[in-house]
């Protein structure tokens, strides 16, 4: 279900659309939701802001549909079906614009990480992702020792699924929109673990992920909890290898495609 909001980015349809998944983020959303806001608004190019409300029980749908007019429109889905992972599926496709992509909504990555990720998708990547792995990020963690036990053996077993992807989990990805759009409608995967998936339909593809470094804080208030959300997210893990994990790691790559004209300069043409 669609806000009667929504509707194209002033000047014409949007070339860029961040989905933000929310469960129950009224008192998160306000914040991130103005500064993915601000960050839009700076960029030349048409953009367009798509929350997911994922079946919450707050205001948070009211918080989206009460946001005030700007340069950059903010539309509200509905997502009865619970789960970050549905609340993402949904969202993309939702979307029509050539560049789509998703972040959390306490914007965790530093958004910056934006120009640089429109620049690789120009060269014809198919999917650019924030890494914290990467040498170059700037990580400001405050993780537990449980967290960062599990996110150990959750790293291993990612690898033996979508391969040398170093951080399948930063909620930062940016993808040329057709492609995602295709993927979104294979995945399977409704829990935390659905970033696995997605990378894994991109890979068996043969389409070329791009990992970028980041500048990503740790903030209060998730919704993932070690104990509640462990073993579901395990599971999840083995249904993807049953499902995806072989041709995903076997398929080959396809050659890029020749690069494009940077998007900023076309946006500027169309404007």
């Amino acid at each position: 279900m669609v806000s009667p909001q929504a509707g194209g980015a002033p000047g014409g349809p949007a070339l860029l659309e961040l989905v933000v998944p929310a469960f129950n983020e009224e008192d998160r959303l306000p914040a991130g939701l103005a500064a993915l806001c601000a960050k839009l608004a700076e960029i030349r190019v048409r953009a367009r802001v798509i929350v997911v409300d994922n079946a919450s029980t707050d205001s948070t749908p009211a918080i989206v549909r009460d946001w005030p007019r700007s340069p950059v429109p903010v539309r509200l889905v509905h997502c009865a079906r619970r789960g970050k992972g549905a609340a993402v599926r949904a969202g993309l496709l939702a979307t029509t614009a050539p560049l789509v992509g998703f972040c959390d909504v306490d914007m965790a990555t530093d958004l910056s990480a934006l120009d640089p990720a429109m620049a690789l998708l120009g060269m014809g990547y198919a999917a650019v992702i924030g890494s914290r792995a990467d040498p170059a990020s700037v990580v400001e963690a405050r993780h537990s020792v449980l967290r960062k036990v599990g996110a150990t053996v959750f790293r291993g077993l990612a690898r033996q699924i979508v391969g040398d992807i170093g951080d399948t989990q930063c909620g930062f990805k940016l993808f040329r929109g057709a492609e995602a759009r295709e993927v979104a409608t294979l995945l399977r995967c409704d829990g935390f673990a659905f970033d696995v998936e997605l990378l894994a339909r991109f890979r068996e593809r043969g389409l070329a992920v791009r990992e970028i470094p980041v500048h990503w804080r740790d903030v209060s208030g998730s919704t993932f909890s070690c104990l509640r959300h462990g073993l579901g997210v395990f599971a999840e893990m083995g249904a993807i290898w049953l499902d995806v994990g072989f041709s995903a790691r076997g398929a080959g790559l396809r050659p890029l495609p020749a690069p494009r004209a940077s998007y900023r300069d076309s946006a500027s043409t169309a404007a």
